[in-house]
């Protein structure tokens, strides 16, 4: 937080309402659940003001606490600091530090260093917030469930819920709060040790039951928190979901053996749980208003909970301290803590998937583990763990063979018999400016441009294999002659201006995606006039009653639209293209072919997976039959439809492998745009964790596109060994020199990012006008 709440003051006069039975500021607060958000929401509340009347149920005795330790950020304790000092100071004299991270994985322990953490004991916390709140005034109910907030409410001018994960408020009232939780997949336990770990410690157990992990952390001189974490099936072959309390640590204390130095682990009111991820449509509801666990989760491996629920409470007090009445300030309580809390959830779910996942990491090399395993939230990335431990990440870089003073994105990348001289790929970008499918000098431009802007492979946009496969009369395509000229002409400037870097073409069919309007004219709209006849898997239509229906494609159809794309690569052949791609992505007509919720055909080609990735296949044998043996074929999917019903990530590793067995040298992953109804999960890389999931189930090269932005991520994503290239798009869009801003970025100046000829007295960022001020030399009284 970096708003300053103001200090101690004699307690206010009495300030008129903004509405007849509500003050401006609550004077009367009921606090739902004394875990640490609550207690110190109230703390807060009761020092801004003394003469509110706040009073905390909590059903629990004040010495009952689910889990041991608890750590806190930097961040989090600089706001505590000027909040209340009285709380930091009690809470600096008790926390434990450390910098490393430890490990622990087959050949041996790993150490990283610089990362600082702070943790105490979770009773110890609620100790010193007790002891705050008595002193300030507030009224603590121990071991008294609170009434419900439907009673609270009309007594009280504000009800904070801060009752957990598990909250009967939220439940109460779901349909004002619009909650949605979802129920993981592993089971965990929260243990201790009598004993301080001298690091936070990661060990992976490989059981003849399957993986487990233990995350492992000093809070308090003599002792650790212990968390033991297993997928639900190797909990249950394990035969831990059949034990109790005490036998449930013997077992992981005997797993752990080495870990523990043969120390027995404890437990209080410790038990195997499933994690939840809790969202809330909306945090408030008249004068109730949500709080940590309550309002929303993140797993346990960033460590954020008991963070969040601090800095909520944080942000709670000073919104009402700022803003003019109740409403206003929950309000705006919501639209502070809102994105914060969604990215912290972002990054959440991406380190619980990563642990979900383990199994697939087990077999890379030791240093690539762990660096995947530090970088799994996409919070640390390779710049910054480089910052932390510079020796470290160098020997990671090492191990991957980078060259002294090459980033990992400069490293040379072979498909079949084309080696690409760095990782980044122009990701295809529909252009939608060509006339009768003919690219012109707008296309020359745009991926001449960004051929000579230093990446080592440039995708076309889909380029489409017939007049009735576009997708708006503006795209191009590679079924006449004139067409594969106009290629010619793109490719030639590409291997002659910009030696070294590859050219390739993606190849598909709109299906039932065609026949509509530019994108700037109104994306998906069909024409308004001269729309053409849609093929499709099945008779559905994108969107019933707005785009037409397809016809279902018979045999003769399948037939004909195989030869299209076999006759569209032997013009792509002659074209000069270096790597092909096979669209089966974004729910056009192959991509239609593979998703459930549009290929209900009852023939061979519907059903199973198996049918439905028959006619993509053949369309595949047909294209590799006729691409030149030594150069590389790739294929673009939707690894998820985003769509309940639809292709899973585990359907699109089955789909992978097919396609991999069939002779694809590299799998494009993204995601989605099958159908209108999809909810994606944006966020930074998003699309990326489909990609590594692929690459390290099959041990097929991936292409990880989707929101990767900089060339950290860039960097970040190849040395954990989730993708073997990166596709970028807008970033593209927005800067054609991209990779060569990259390098100079990270003042490289190697093969792998060569400036033109003609570029080259620009190879160095220029010189901006000085910020910097004089120092203070003298202090004069």
């Amino acid at each position: 937080m970096t708003r300053r709440p103001p200090a101690e003051q004699p307690a206010p006069a009495p300030r008129p309402g903004t509405a007849p039975d509500i003050p401006r500021t609550p004077l009367r607060v009921a606090v739902i659940g004394g875990g640490p958000g609550g207690l110190y929401a109230a703390a807060l509340l009761k020092r801004l003001d003394p003469a509110r009347d706040i009073t905390v149920w909590e059903r629990g005795a004040p010495d009952d606490t689910f889990g041991f330790g608890v750590v806190l950020s930097d961040e989090t304790l600089g706001g505590i600091e000027h909040a209340d000092p009285v709380i930091y100071r009690a809470l600096q004299d008790e926390f434990v530090r450390w910098d490393d991270i430890d490990i622990v994985h087959r050949e041996g322990t790993l150490t990283s260093g610089g990362h600082g953490f702070a943790a105490l004991g979770r009773r110890r916390l609620l100790e010193i917030l007790h002891e705050r709140c008595d002193s300030l005034g507030v009224r603590l109910r121990f071991r008294t469930p609170a009434p419900p907030a439907a009673e609270l409410s009309p007594a009280y001018d504000l009800v904070i819920a801060a009752d957990g994960v598990h909250s009967l408020t939220r439940e109460a009232h779901a349909d004002a709060f619009g909650p949605h939780i979802a129920t993981h997949r592993c089971r965990y336990i929260w243990l201790a040790a009598d004993f301080a770990f001298d690091a936070f410690r990661f060990e992976i157990a490989e059981t003849e039951h399957g993986v487990m992990q233990l995350h492992g952390y000093p809070y308090a001189a003599d002792a650790s928190t212990v968390i033991v974490e297993m997928r639900e099936e190797v909990w249950q072959a394990t035969g831990l979901d059949a034990c109790d309390e005490q036998q449930s640590a013997d077992q992981c204390a005997k797993i752990f053996a080495d870990a523990l130095g043969g120390r027995p682990l404890r437990s209080h009111r410790s038990a195997w749980t499933a994690f939840r991820t809790v969202v809330n449509d909306r945090w408030s509801h008249g004068n109730t208003v949500l709080l940590g666990d309550a309002a929303h989760t993140a797993h346990f491996s960033i460590g954020s909970g008991t963070k969040l629920a601090v800095e909520d409470a944080l942000a709670l007090a000073a919104c009402i301290e700022e803003q003019p009445d109740l409403p206003t300030a929950l309000a705006a309580y919501e639209t502070e803590r809102r994105p914060v809390v969604e990215s912290t959830q972002r990054a959440a779910a991406a380190s619980l998937r990563w642990f979900e996942e383990l199994g697939t990491y087990l077999d890379q090399p030791v240093r690539q583990f762990a660096f995947n395993l530090l970088t799994r939230s996409r919070r640390v990335t390779h710049d910054n763990l480089r910052l932390r431990d510079r020796a470290f990440t160098g020997s990671v870089e090492r191990d991957f063979g980078c060259p002294p003073g090459t980033p990992p994105m400069f490293t040379p990348f072979t498909l079949r018999g084309l080696t690409l001289r760095n990782r980044v790929v122009v990701s295809p970008m529909d252009m939608y400016s060509a006339e009768d499918g003919v690219p012109g000098d707008f296309h020359l431009v745009h991926l001449g441009a960004r051929a000579l802007g230093g990446a080592g492979l440039v995708m076309t946009e889909m380029v489409c294999v017939s007049a009735e496969g576009r997708i708006t009369p503006g795209c191009t395509g590679l079924y006449t002659p004139e067409q594969g000229a106009a290629w010619r002409r793109v490719t030639d400037f590409v291997h002659e201006r910009a030696p070294g870097t590859a050219i390739g073409v993606q190849l598909g069919h709109s299906g039932r995606k065609g026949s509509t309007r530019l994108m700037w004219d109104g994306i998906d709209e069909p024409l308004a006039d001269g729309n053409w006849p849609l093929s499709a898997a099945s008779p559905l239509p994108y969107r019933p009653g707005v785009n037409q229906i397809p016809h279902a494609l018979d045999r003769a159809g399948l037939s004909t639209v195989r030869e299209q794309f076999a006759a569209a690569t032997r013009r792509a052949a002659d074209s000069g293209f270096d790597l092909l791609e096979l669209h089966c992505a974004h729910g056009y007509l192959l991509s239609g072919f593979l998703s459930p919720l549009t290929n209900q055909r009852t023939d061979s080609y519907g059903g199973c997976l198996d049918n439905r990735l028959r006619f993509p296949l053949e369309v595949f044998d047909a294209m590799r039959e006729a691409w030149p043996d030594d150069r590389p074929m790739t294929v673009r999917l939707s690894a998820t439809d985003w769509a309940e019903g639809g292709t899973t990530a585990d359907d699109a590793v089955e789909i992978a492998r097919a396609f991999a067995a069939h002779g694809a040298d590299a799998i494009d992953v993204s995601t989605g745009q099958v159908v209108p109804d999809e909810e994606p999960e944006y966020g930074r890389s998003y699309q990326t964790p489909y990609a590594d999931r692929i690459r390290n189930t099959l041990s097929v090269p991936v292409i990880a596109v989707g929101a990767i932005s900089s060339w950290d991520d860039v960097n970040s994503l190849l040395l954990a060994g989730r993708a073997d290239l990166c596709a970028l798009a807008r970033p593209h869009l927005y800067d054609p020199h991209w990779t060569l801003h990259a390098a100079a970025d990270q003042e490289y100046t190697g093969p792998g990012a060569p400036w033109p000829l003609p570029y080259r007295a620009g190879s160095r960022k220029p010189p901006t006008g000085r910020t910097d001020a004089p120092k203070p030399r003298l202090t004069l009284g």
